[in-house]
This record gives structure tokens, sequence and C-alpha cells, in this order.
């Protein structure tokens, strides 16, 4: 334990997403998430969006893993600036208290911590983008896109 907040999610930039068609044969969780992406576009664009999934924090309340850790999971559409260089907003979807070590909280606190789950991924999305790892994502998705192009093959909303 390193840190007190611990943040991990994989990043789909929307600006990728080239077809919108879902799977005939999609799970029920995929079909939702791909259904929430879809809604994310809709509301927000594409250019300068990223949709957060597989997104997981943790609170460390205490320097005891075993007592006072608050875990939420959740998906998120964040935004940034013009140059991709900073975080703008965070819209949080499908946030929920997936564990906890604190058997002191009460449910205004836990409210409290999802409020404060978007401005903790913003902090977070802005060291991505630091790290480098923004711009990897994006290679990556440019590798996968031209690979599809080049095959001629469908690769769906690359999730």
């Amino acid at each position: 334990m390193d840190t007190w907040v611990d943040i991990s999610f994989d990043c789909l930039p929307l600006r990728s997403i080239e077809r919108i068609d879902i799977p005939i044969d999609a799970s029920p969780a995929y079909r939702g998430r791909c259904e929430r992406i879809l809604q994310a576009i809709e509301k927000h664009g594409s250019h300068n969006a990223y949709y957060l999934y597989n997104a997981r924090c943790n609170y460390h309340l205490t320097n005891d893993p075993d007592q006072g850790t608050l875990k939420f999971k959740f998906e998120a559409t964040l935004l940034t600036d013009a140059q991709d260089s900073r975080s703008s907003s965070c819209e949080l979807s499908l946030t929920q208290l997936a564990q906890d070590t604190c058997d002191w909280v009460t449910e205004p606190i836990i409210q409290w911590f999802q409020q404060t789950l978007s401005r903790s991924v913003l902090v977070e999305f802005d060291r991505f983008i630091a790290a480098g790892d923004l711009d990897q994502t994006k290679v990556r998705i440019e590798k996968m896109k031209a690979s599809s192009d080049e095959t001629g093959g469908f690769v769906g909303m690359y999730l």
C-alpha cells in the first residue's frame, strides 16, 4: 500500500470508435457497456473524450489494509482540454461500493466518498497523461485500426 488513493482503469478514447453497432451475440454485460459508451458519445461527442471502464478506486483510511479501506467500482466519461494535456471534467456512471473494511462507516460517509471519487479520477487521469499513458493508448488504438483496415476485419468497439 503505497498510496492512500489507489485508482486503476482501462481507457477507451471515444474518437477511436468508428462503428456503433453492438454485436448481436453480445453478453448482457458487454451490451450494457456498449450502450453506456454510445450514450457517452451522444452526450459528449468523441473529441477529447475518454471512457474509463474496468475501473476501481480504493480509499485507504488507515495504514492497515485489513481495516479502513473503501473499494469502489465505476465507469466514467472523462473530458480533457483541447490539447489532451489536462482533464477537465468527469462524469461517473455505475458507481458502487464493492467492498469495505470499515465497520464504522455510515451511509452519508459512503455518499461523500462517491462524490469525492470524480475529483480523485480527475487527479489520476492527469497523472495518466503526465506518465505518457494516454499517448501509448492512442498509439495502441491506431495500430489496432490499421491492422483491422489492412485485413478488412471487424474489430467492433475495440473493447
